[in-house]
């Protein structure tokens, strides 16, 4: 199973790279299959990859739903 996850840009870095923010946990991922990509952006992230730009309402509305589930027992 693949997971995709929503992670807002914070910072672009040379060589099509980018810092993103994960809830607190900063990664670096590839922007290399995204355009247009800026600072604030949210992007949908699997593994070290940037697959699309993601609406910021669709990403608060799916980052929702990952903590609500991550509360479930």
């Amino acid at each position: 199973m693949c997971l995709a996850i929503p992670a807002l840009v914070v910072e672009l870095l040379p060589a099509d790279m980018a810092r993103i923010d994960l809830d607190g946990m900063r990664k670096e991922v590839s922007l290399s299959l995204v355009d247009d990509v800026a600072v604030g952006d949210y992007v949908i992230v699997h593994v070290g990859y940037a697959l699309q730009k993601l609406d910021p309402e669709e990403a608060a509305q799916t980052l929702a739903l990952f903590a609500e589930l991550a509360r479930q027992p």
